[in-house]
């Protein structure tokens, strides 16, 4: 059946990165949520009225909060598609963000709903009138929301939505709370232990914790996460695979939008090559991540002395005496540069961000070590924060 909708409503050899093809994915999963949760909570609300159980009403209500929750994916992909203009000049992109941020707030106003309710129930119990008419609807509702829930993880694969995966999810606690209140209903029909508030408590517990997840994934790439390590790892080895790059650090990616990547990297080439050359090179890593990747790329020139045997041996002392302070430290650009009294040693230490040691103390431990070696040098140390990955040189 997945098959079947993508194939009648979505065009083929539709790019699914482009703006105007996860649009029509989000109109298709949007449609199909409401159509579902409307049919869902029509027959849910009947059973519930008519067994008078809180559990069942309460299920029948959360289905018209998910279809409420399609209304607003819907619209999140729809203003996520919207070009750029003068005061959104990278897109609209974080529009399908919001949405899935705000499907997961209704999750958790739900779920504390629902847990204030069952409450209620065991502290006030009434009796819930069992029929298989609620059985087979629940039932029914079971095997829907099996299938919303693999629908929705399909189509967002395919288009790499964190909304879609937020609706599969919604749509996997309604399989758990559906099948609970199941439970609780036949228990009451065959024992005389009465789970209906109890099953409610414990669902609504379920609901509330997942729904937690769910903004907290939804959130972060708004709040500027780091990069996923495979993609970090994926551009640099990129990066290094193209002739005269010698090494890559500095590497920053800005999310606005799934499919709307930028990200600048500063590239170490020999300060002896054409700069011409360099240069072309260079262009060509750009092109070649924006035709390919989809990612906008700006490349930083970085050139280093290869045939100064001085600049070469210092380079790797100090990366090797750092080590001692932190394994995770690393150096890059380093220069030598004569001063107006001293010769001056330049370069770029690189630390992570959980590190304790302050950067007043790493500068003075690099500064003793090169004065102790080197006296006639001073060390010009920039501290530079890791946003990405620690600087990777290519294996000579």
């Amino acid at each position: 059946m997945t098959n079947f909708l993508i194939n009648r409503f979505i065009q083929k050899n539709n790019n699914p990165a482009s703006p105007e093809s996860r649009a029509a994915y989000g109109k298709l999963a949007g449609t199909v949520g409401i159509f579902c949760n409307m049919i869902l909570f029509t027959a849910k609300i009947t059973a519930g009225l008519f067994s008078g159980s809180v559990s069942i009403t309460a299920d029948a209500v959360n289905n018209l909060s998910d279809a409420s929750s399609s209304i607003i994916s819907l619209f999140g992909f729809k203003l996520a598609c919207r070009p750029a203009d003068e005061e959104h000049p990278y897109g609209h992109g974080r529009y399908e963000y919001l949405a899935g941020l705000m499907v997961a707030f209704i999750i958790m106003v739900i779920g504390a709903e629902l847990l204030r309710n069952s409450v209620m129930k065991i502290i006030h119990p009434t009796v819930v009138e069992f029929s298989w008419l609620s059985v087979g609807v629940l039932s029914f509702s079971i095997l829907l929301k099996l299938w919303m829930m693999i629908f929705n993880n399909k189509v967002g694969r395919i288009i790499n939505s964190k909304t879609l995966f937020a609706a599969a999810a919604d749509s996997r606690n309604d399989v758990i709370t559906t099948a609970a209140v199941l439970i609780a209903a036949l228990l009451s029909r065959f024992t005389t232990l009465e789970l209906d508030g109890i099953m409610g408590v414990l669902v609504a517990l379920f609901i509330l914790y997942s729904g937690f997840g769910l903004v907290r994934d939804t959130l972060d790439p708004m709040l500027g996460k780091a990069p996923d390590e495979e993609l970090v790892n994926a551009i640099r080895e990129k990066i290094l695979s193209y002739s005269g790059v010698l090494g890559t650090h500095d590497l920053m990616v800005h999310d606005y939008g799934p499919g709307r990547q930028f990200a600048s990297v500063h590239v170490e080439m020999a300060a002896e090559d054409d700069p011409l050359v360099s240069h072309e090179i260079i262009d060509s890593i750009e092109r070649d991540f924006l035709k390919n990747d989809g990612l906008h790329m700006i490349v930083h020139y970085d050139p280093i002395s290869t045939k100064d045997s001085l600049v070469t041996e210092l380079r790797e002392w100090i990366s090797e005496q750092i080590k001692f302070l932190d394994a995770r430290l690393s150096i890059h650009d380093l220069r030598i540069v004569k001063g107006k009294n001293r010769m001056n040693v330049i370069f770029d230490c690189v630390v992570p961000n959980d590190m304790q040691i302050g950067e007043k103390e790493i500068k003075c431990f690099v500064n003793n070590i090169i004065s102790e070696k080197y006296p006639e040098y001073t060390a010009v140390i920039t501290i530079d924060r890791s946003y990405a990955a620690l600087p990777h040189e290519k294996t000579i």
